[in-house]
């Protein structure tokens, strides 16, 4: 992964947010957060983190990750359950309105992991 600044710019731009629309919907004050991407400050506060989840739909896990507070856990987690915690996320995201509520034979391992990279591809999200 980039640094954390580029990860947060990303993050607010794949929501196609200004900075002011962050300040305005109570992430942090627009000076934090671009003193924040162009990484003159560092480790954000846990609450702001938790802000920043809610407003930029990213799990507050990946962000804590990425600020340093957790570890990866993909490291003690096997291929299965990676591919299964990651088809989960793909399905419950509120922006996936198609194709991933799968109603009637259960989809193989191999298939969800298709399934997964395709939303990796389209949204720009690692997952995986």
């Amino acid at each position: 992964m980039e640094n954390f600044g580029e990860y947060v710019r990303e993050l607010r731009k794949r929501n196609r947010l200004t900075l002011k629309q962050a300040e305005a919907l109570g992430v942090a004050s627009n000076a934090y957060l671009s003193q924040l991407e162009r990484e003159q400050r560092k480790r954000p506060h846990p609450d702001i983190l938790k802000r920043m989840a809610e407003v930029y739909k990213e799990p507050l896990r990946n962000l804590m990750v990425a600020a340093g507070y957790l570890t990866p856990e993909t490291e003690s987690k096997s291929r299965e359950e990676r591919i299964e915690h990651a088809y989960n996320e793909v399905q419950n995201d509120p922006r996936v309105s198609h194709g991933t509520r799968h109603r009637g034979p259960k989809l193989s391992l191999d298939a969800k992991r298709v399934i997964v990279e395709m939303y990796e591809n389209l949204t720009g999200r690692k997952l995986l």
